[in-house]
């Protein structure tokens, strides 16, 4: 695989990102840009773990870092990566899936959902791990208002113990969508995505496996 440290503008600032992808990169069709939640930055070993996998079948893969916790200051940095993506004269996809995890993946979804009012059929799909669908101890407050709105296939990763998305919520939530949706369930899994006696690194091949076989069937149709 090959990796390339890139920074991508974004008004007076740039973003830090990382370009994966495939050894020979000439054949490469689709891309997927990757970024992380209210804490950390592209270097969170799920997002590594995804994109190096992803990039070994075929895919480019761009994670970026954005800090803050403002949710419209995210989707804008969001926004400044896809446009440097659609823009790359190097690197040319046909298409891109969007994904993030937890806040990123609020932040991809608010991307995605005007992707879906300006019909921009660059984008394929969203990919939600570990979807704050709510805050802790406060299910009545659900953060579904991009959700509802989407057309474009979603990919829902969750853990079935994760106290920001009740199990329940989120089906009934998907039950509404217009969309093409899966939900993959990780057993007992917390927000992290790890279970109890078990660490980050035995739920990656699951996570990853998920993601690249759901990207496929997309793409397929």
């Amino acid at each position: 695989m090959y990796e390339e440290k890139i920074h991508i503008p974004f008004g007076d600032k740039s973003l830090d990102a990382i370009l994966t992808l495939p050894r020979d990169h000439s054949a490469v069709r689709y891309g997927v840009i990757l970024t992380h939640g209210a804490g950390g930055d592209m270097n969170f070993p799920q997002l590594v773990s995804l994109a190096n996998y992803l990039a070994s079948h075929g895919f480019l893969c761009l994670r970026f870092t954005c800090k803050g916790l403002n949710l419209g200051y995210r989707t804008k940095a969001y926004s400044a990566v896809l446009a440097y993506l659609k823009s790359n004269e190097e690197y040319k996809v046909a298409g891109v899936f969007l994904a993030g995890r937890s806040m990123g993946a609020r932040a991809a979804a608010s991307l995605v959902r005007m992707a879906c009012v300006q019909d921009d059929l660059f984008i394929q799909g969203l990919v939600c791990l570990s979807y704050p669908l709510h805050p802790p101890k406060a299910k009545s407050k659900l953060r579904d208002e991009d959700l509802l709105l989407i057309t474009k296939p979603i990919l829902f990763i969750s853990g079935s113990a994760d106290d920001m998305c009740d199990k329940t919520l989120l089906t009934n939530v998907v039950s509404k969508l217009q969309a093409h949706v899966k939900i993959h369930w990780m057993d007992n899994a917390n927000h992290g995505l790890t279970t109890k006696g078990k660490t980050l690194e035995d739920a990656l091949p699951e996570i990853n496996e998920q993601t690249l076989l759901w990207i496929q069937e997309i793409l397929k149709h």
